[in-house]
């Protein structure tokens, strides 16, 4: 006679199937379900931490993966959860010994726990320590595309400008078809002037891959001073097409991100702690009645400019204005996924907003 119920390692590939498919909410209910049924699970304690923490529930998270901690102390993938959610909580410290820790392990065959080290210590702008695992993580997978464009990620972001390239490079002689590498490495070639090598990568990604509206518009710009093309140029044609399809895209993204701003739960602060910033509004900007919270208490309200310029002096004041909305973007992409335009600013919030780094008060 069949049993009625699904064994743990039956339970935890059908979360790992959900997952995979972005329903964590299917995912959860599985492994809550195993959980009822196998409790001394630690494989599914750890599918239930790294589901809460796409969540974004990094409470449930931590719980999550001390539980499965205490069933089996060194369990790479418990150890390597664990310190990704400990970073969300600020404890750097106690992050990087668990790291420490699943790295003297096996750990270092296992390419996408070290790749998972990288891009949460890259996340939360701790490069030094990120660029060491990447490192490490190219240096054992020589064949892997994925570990060469994010250690020349992180190198970019140390102004490691040479090495950054050459690092994007091997990414794409290892995969041609590497997209998003191509058109990082064709961002910092139009950034250090290298118009042709900029043009040149940008339209090597066809036009139905290319997602990233300020690759595309730099494309155009750049095919029309190197080759003294007009607009609506029928060499032009399918790239001003393809502008148009993305940026009309941007509108359901917008509905998207509208449904987490009006979703979002703002933390009350006490009496007197707030640290309001005030502006006036701007000629020719959107009123000047958006307010965005901080992780410290403190509330920006201004036009979406106003809000980006004082991100920026709050969060990264070395940058440009330019540079600070990219590297949102990118890291708003890269932590949840929303692909947005670089140069916009109300687009820029709403994404940071998306990816957990600010909330909009809606």
């Amino acid at each position: 006679m069949a049993t009625p119920f699904l064994s743990s390692e039956e339970y935890d590939e059908r979360a790992h199937r959900y997952y995979d498919d972005g329903d964590y909410e299917a995912a959860l209910d599985t492994l809550k379900e195993g959980l009822r049924l196998y409790p001394h699970s630690v494989e599914l304690y750890v599918g239930l931490g790294y589901t809460r923490l796409a969540r974004e529930e990094f409470v449930w998270a931590k719980q999550a993966f001390e539980r499965a901690l205490v069933l089996d102390p060194e369990h790479e993938d418990g150890l390597v959860g664990m310190g990704e959610t400990l970073l969300r909580f600020g404890q750097a410290g106690d992050a990087l010994r668990l790291f420490a820790r699943a790295r003297e392990t096996t750990c270092g065959e296992d390419l996408e726990l070290l790749l998972t080290m990288g891009r949460a210590l890259y996340r939360e702008r701790m490069y030094i320590e990120a660029r060491e695992v990447l490192a490490e993580t190219v240096d054992l997978h020589a064949g892997s595309a994925e570990a060469a464009a994010a250690y020349g990620y992180t190198l970019h972001r140390l102004d490691e400008e040479t090495a950054a390239r050459r690092q994007l490079r091997r990414a794409l002689h290892l995969d041609a078809e590497y997209h998003e590498a191509r058109i990082y490495l064709g961002h910092l070639l139009y950034d250090r002037g290298d118009w042709v090598g900029a043009a040149r990568e940008f339209e090597r990604v066809s036009p139905t891959e290319h997602w990233d509206t300020l690759a595309i518009w730099r494309l155009v710009e750049l095919k029309r001073a190197l080759e003294g093309l007009e607009p609506g140029a029928p060499e032009l044609e399918v790239w001003e097409r393809r502008l148009e399809d993305v940026e009309g895209q941007e509108d359901a993204i917008d509905m998207l991100l509208a449904e987490v701003e009006a979703a979002a739960q703002l933390p009350e602060t006490d009496e007197g702690e707030s640290c309001t910033v005030e502006f006036e509004e701007t000629p020719n900007n959107d009123v000047a009645d958006h307010r965005v919270h901080l992780p410290d208490g403190c509330v920006v309200v201004g036009t979406w400019q106003d809000i980006v310029e004082q991100l920026r002096q709050a969060r990264a004041p070395g940058e440009t204005i330019a540079q600070f909305m990219r590297r949102t973007a990118d890291e708003a992409q890269e932590r949840a996924g929303v692909t947005v335009p670089a140069e916009d600013a109300r687009s820029v919030v709403l994404a940071g907003a998306r990816a957990g780094f600010w909330e909009i008060e809606y």
